[in-house]
């Protein structure tokens, strides 16, 4: 059950004609008029309930090729999303989604990396990944593939930056299930394929894709599934 922070009523989640997001968290209404309530005051409301954070997957290229422009947007991309409120899940690679890690602890924000090993260790030895920056660790033992389907179902938001193979499976599993999808251009490899490849699905799974070269979290603020995310700032 969730509550809405305007009336208090509560009801499933799947019952809410409407929801907004504040300061990284989901809030659900019972109504257009209570969601608007809370828009016009949100810190009034805002502590009224529980609400949990929103997750934003940053996938991307693991190797080091990237330009260090490309390596700066992941950053200020990872600095965007701590500011927010929302909390990192990368699959605790290297790469553009490790300085994209970076730049979340640097602005004091959450990372959880989805590691492909059974174990700290070999995580850093088998899989030469770094263990550094995230707040939280969580092995799978799934290997580099298999994680993959953790990583976008542990994620409300995911954002596609460079890529190789693997980036585009994950792209794959986040568009089929209907996520909301930011791709942030100009960053090389599959992220600058994307838009060409959706057109030739010639498929409606229900994703919101969103196309920007901003490396701020501005990429994320659009429909998903049908619902406005709400960003105050």
């Amino acid at each position: 059950m969730v509550q809405d922070p305007v009336c208090l009523m509560q009801f499933s989640p799947r019952e809410a004609k409407t929801t907004t997001e504040y300061e990284g968290k989901l809030y659900y209404f019972c109504s257009p008029s209570c969601r608007d309530t809370f828009i016009s005051q949100p810190a009034l409301y805002q502590n009224k309930v529980t609400s949990m954070h929103l997750t934003v997957g940053v996938m991307g290229s693991a190797g080091n090729e990237a330009a260090d422009d490309v390596k700066e947007k992941s950053m200020i991309l990872g600095q965007s999303i701590a500011q927010r409120g929302f909390v990192l899940i990368t699959g605790a690679c290297p790469g553009l989604p490790y300085e994209c890690a970076r730049g979340a602890k640097q602005a004091g924000g959450l990372s959880i990396g989805i590691s492909p090993a059974l174990s700290l260790d070999e995580h850093i030895h088998k899989y030469r990944s770094p263990a550094d920056v995230y707040d939280v660790l969580i092995y799978t033992g799934s290997g580099l593939m298999g994680r993959e389907v953790t990583n976008i179902r542990s994620s409300d938001m995911v954002v596609i930056l460079g890529g190789r193979s693997g980036t585009l499976g994950e792209f794959a599993i986040a568009f089929d299930e209907g996520k909301l999808i930011g791709v942030l251009q100009g960053s090389g490899g599959i992220a600058d394929q994307i838009q060409d490849l959706v057109a030739s699905f010639q498929k409606d799974s229900g994703a919101r894709l969103v196309y920007s070269a901003d490396p701020s979290l501005k990429i994320l603020e659009a429909e998903q599934r049908g619902v406005k995310i709400f960003s105050p700032r």
